[in-house]
Parts: C-alpha cells; sequence; structure tokens
C-alpha cells in the first residue's frame, strides 16, 4: 500500500516560480523580441464595446492572432478595420496574462493594397445600398433656378474658381462657400459637418440657407477621394434636405457620395451647368414665347370675330320673334271681355247663396238651438262636479293620514337607518378600494424604479447631454459647443474639447484648449 505521507527528503535544485512571475517574464520576453512588428492578414472577427477599445482577430489560411486597438490609438486610425479586409497591421506582441496567451497592440492600420480597397469600398456600398441609401425615390428634383446655392470644397484649389466662373457665365447667383479638406483623415467629418450645417440653416434667417448644394473637388487617385467614399459623408448626403449635387473627381472616378447625391455630376463645372440655366438662352425663350403669345391670342380674337359673324347670320330679325307674340297677346285680349262678364255672374250667384244663409230668422232658429244644447250641458255638468269633489276630498284625506307626525316619524326613522347601513357599506368599499390602490401603486413604483435609468446611474454610467439633445457617438461630443454629464449624484458641466489644425486627437492638448 503506497505512503500517502508526504516525504521529507532533500528538494531538488530547480527554482520555483509563482504564475505572476512565469507570466511576467513571458511576457518581458515577448515583448522585447517583438517590440515593432508589421502583420499582413485578414481581418476576421471586430468587437467594439463600450469602452472605445477595438478587439479583431488577424488571420490566414492556418492561423489566428488575436489583436487590440486601444482608444486612443482607434481615433487616430485613418481606415477603420472591417470583417473581411486584408490589411497590413503595425504594433507590437505582449502577452495577457489573465487568460495565459499573446495579442497584438496595433497602432496603425492599412489596407493592403488598392485590391483591398475595392473590396472594402464594393462591401460598403452594398451595405448602404441595402439600407436603402441609394434608392432612386429618395432622389430630389433640382430647382429651376436657386436663388442661393451652397459649395462645400476647398477654398484654395481651382475647383471653386471654376464653379463661381461658370455661374457667372451663365446666371449669376449668390454662392455660399463652406471650406473642408478635400483629402486625408479630417475630409470625411468636415464634409459630413458642411453637409449638416447647411442644411442646419433656418430659413430666412441672416444667413439665407441655400437652395442647393455642390459637393466638389478635382481628380486623385483612390486614396485621395476616399474622404467621399466613408460612411459618415454618404449618409449626411443621403439625409439632406436640400438637393445636392456630387461633383467628386473627374468623369470616370466614382465615389459612394454619387450614388447618395440627388445627381452626380462628371466635373465640378459640370455640376455649376446643372445648377442653374443660361440666362441669355432664357432671355431668347421668353421673348420667343411672348412673340408667340400674341400670335396666337391675335389668331384667337380673329377666329372669334369671325364665329361671331357667322353666328349673328343664322339667328332670326327681332321682328319675326315679336310678330307670333303680338298674335297671341291680341287673341288673348279678343277673350278677356266675355271671361270677365262671365266670371261677375258666377260671384253674384255664390254671393246670393251665402246671403240666404244670414237671414234673421235663420239665425233667430240656429241661436235657440244654440241654448238648448248649452242648458242641457249644464244640467249634465252639476253631478259630475259634485263627484269630482267627492273624489278630490277623498284623495286629500289619505294623504293628510300619511302625513300625521307619528307617519313622518317612523319613516324618518327607517330612512336614517338605511343611510346608515349605506354609509357602512360605503367606508368598507372605499377602504377595500384604498388598499388595492396602494398595493398596485407601490407594485407601479417599484417596477418604475427598477426601469429608470437613476439606478444605472448607480452602477457607474452616466448620461452625457448637448444642449436637451442625449450625445451617444465621438462625432457629435466633438460638434457639441458644451457638454453636461448626469452622474447619479449630480450633474457637471463642460467645455468641448477642440483639436487645434495639424494635431492629432490623440495628442495632448495644447495650452488654452478647454475641457
Amino acid at each position: 500500500m503506497p505512503d500517502l505521507i508526504e516525504d521529507d527528503g532533500p528538494a531538488p535544485n530547480a527554482p520555483e516560480f509563482t504564475v505572476s512571475e512565469i507570466s511576467g517574464a513571458v511576457k518581458r520576453t515577448v515583448e522585447g523580441a517583438f517590440s515593432h512588428v508589421r502583420v499582413r492578414g485578414e481581418v476576421g472577427r471586430v468587437s467594439r464595446p463600450r469602452s472605445g477599445h477595438v478587439y479583431l482577430d488577424l488571420k490566414d489560411d492556418r492561423n489566428v492572432l488575436a489583436s487590440v486597438i486601444w482608444k486612443g490609438a482607434a481615433a487616430r486610425l485613418a481606415t477603420q478595420p472591417e470583417e473581411g479586409m486584408e490589411v497590413i497591421a503595425t504594433g507590437r506582441l505582449t502577452t495577457f496574462g489573465g487568460q495565459s496567451r499573446y495579442q497584438m497592440v496595433i497602432e496603425d492600420i492599412a489596407p493592403a493594397g488598392a485590391g483591398a480597397l475595392m473590396a472594402m469600398l464594393e462591401k460598403r456600398k452594398a451595405a448602404l445600398s441595402a439600407e436603402g441609401l441609394f434608392a432612386p425615390e429618395r432622389k430630389q428634383p433640382l430647382p429651376y433656378l436657386p436663388e442661393v446655392i451652397g459649395v462645400v470644397t476647398s477654398p484654395s484649389g481651382a475647383v471653386i474658381r471654376d464653379i463661381l466662373h461658370r455661374l457667372r457665365d451663365r446666371f449669376p447667383r449668390r454662392v455660399l462657400i463652406w471650406p473642408v479638406a478635400v483629402q486625408g483623415a479630417s475630409c470625411a467629418p468636415e464634409v459630413a459637418r458642411a453637409i449638416r450645417g447647411f442644411n442646419a440653416l433656418t430659413p430666412g434667417g441672416a444667413l439665407p440657407r441655400p437652395d442647393l448644394l455642390i459637393v466638389a473637388r478635382g481628380g486623385g487617385s483612390l486614396e485621395d477621394l476616399w474622404g467621399f467614399n466613408e460612411e459618415i459623408v454618404v449618409r449626411a448626403a443621403a439625409e439632406s434636405q436640400i438637393p445636392l449635387i456630387s461633383a467628386v473627381g473627374h468623369e470616370t472616378d466614382t465615389t459612394l457620395i454619387d450614388f447618395a447625391a440627388d445627381r452626380r455630376a462628371p466635373t465640378p463645372s459640370a455640376a455649376a451647368e446643372m445648377a442653374v440655366p443660361v440666362r441669355i438662352d432664357l432671355i431668347a425663350r421668353l421673348d420667343t414665347l411672348e412673340a408667340r403669345r400674341w400670335g396666337a391670342l391675335t389668331r384667337l380674337l380673329q377666329q372669334r370675330r369671325q364665329r361671331l359673324a357667322d353666328l349673328s347670320r343664322a339667328l332670326p330679325r327681332p321682328q319675326t320673334l315679336v310678330e307670333s307674340a303680338a298674335q297671341r297677346l291680341d287673341r288673348a285680349a279678343e277673350r278677356l271681355p266675355a271671361a270677365l262678364r262671365a266670371r261677375i255672374v258666377h260671384e253674384k250667384l255664390r254671393l246670393s247663396e251665402a246671403a240666404a244663409a244670414l237671414r234673421p230668422a235663420t239665425m233667430r232658429r240656429r241661436l235657440a238651438e244654440d241654448r238648448r244644447r248649452l242648458d242641457d250641458r249644464a244640467v249634465r255638468v252639476r253631478p259630475a262636479m259634485d263627484r269630482l269633489w267627492r273624489q278630490r276630498r277623498m284623495e286629500l284625506a289619505a294623504r293628510s293620514a300619511r302625513l300625521r307626525p307619528e307617519n313622518l316619524t317612523r319613516r324618518i326613522d327607517m330612512q336614517r337607518d338605511r343611510l346608515a347601513e349605506l354609509d357602512r357599506r360605503l367606508a368598507a368599499a372605499l377602504a377595500t378600494a384604498m388598499d388595492r390602490r396602494h398595493a398596485r401603486l407601490a407594485a407601479l413604483e417599484r417596477m418604475r424604479a427598477g426601469l429608470s435609468y437613476t439606478e444605472t446611474l448607480r452602477r457607474g454610467f452616466a448620461v452625457v447631454r448637448a444642449g436637451e439633445t442625449v450625445v451617444t457617438t465621438r462625432a457629435a461630443a466633438e460638434t457639441a459647443s458644451a457638454l453636461e454629464i448626469e452622474f447619479h449624484d449630480g450633474r457637471l458641466t463642460l467645455g468641448t474639447r477642440r483639436i487645434a489644425p495639424g494635431r492629432k486627437p490623440g495628442n495632448p492638448p495644447e495650452q488654452g484648449s478647454l475641457f
């Protein structure tokens, strides 16, 4: 039988390490050997928790490398990783002792060539098209002659000069220019902010709201035009309530904003031609229409005059129309005396018949008959009045018996007992109903407390507001003038951090910036 008691013999010479010591040694070894690496692979699973960090997998046909992009580095990336992209990731290898695995901390990521960019572009195009952002029914018609035109482009390039020159030649209009960067990392957010800014202007305000928008840029490579393929720009163009013309690149260049815009122009100059008609052509057309209007009016008057003359020849002479009526009047005048004499004879006969009934003897006879009928009815009325009088006296005696004091006292006592019983029953029913309502109110209060967001705030969360609007994205926070953060024990108001030109968002703030 084996000995279960620990042997007190000599210990081996191998050193003993704790788990944390081994984990730390492996971490130092890996980070020392792979402090800066570039890895090419396909992006697999991508996870973006609320913390702002990005967790993803880099894989090839045989292995998977777990990777993480910390929040600060993720905000500075020019290209956000998407599942299925082939990328080149730059960073360092480290270990995660909590799960005994190694991972790559990515500091920069870029598509692995133009083929990857085109694949990502096609995937993004398919996803946005499935949402209906490119649907033809969303397109708005362009105004025929806009009063104010908003242009989103670089103020220093040749594009804005071409647009202004073409507008001045065709039909001078008021132009509002929103300067933006047309390439680079700041291109997409500035273009989206410009489109939404124009839409936010109040019609009839101090700064007029444009009737038409033009987003323009000259030609360039796929990388130069990539800012106009970003999702934030496409969504801003699709949400625009102002009709929008996309004039990005040359005729062969196609970006995603072209599909979301209401009209695509092959060049910025062509966008200006779409925006307004040619003033001289309009004047010439108006002159032609005016001449045609006068000619049509003259011909119409001539036709009406000829028609009136033709109709007047078809009408009969006035004397012919009167002759028939005059003849009928003469015949009626001849028959009138005889008809009047016959009417007089008839009325005399009726008067004689009525006078016969009004003779004195006839009147006295009728008066005697009426007096006899009256006497007969008077004899019958007296017994009827006596019977009615006795009946009413009996009814009065019965009612007076019911109104005796002892009868009234007994009825009052009965009603008082009944009222006391009803009051007792009402009090019991009211108490029962109040108890039921209190119990239901307590249950609803417990449910309200469980569903209220204030309970979520007590667990360490916070609500960020910009004015009366709840801020849920970083882009919205950057555009807000001030932020208010609500904790479970109160609110804190902060100014929005402004990023100075030329400094990346992850660098420390310059002196004078506000938080």
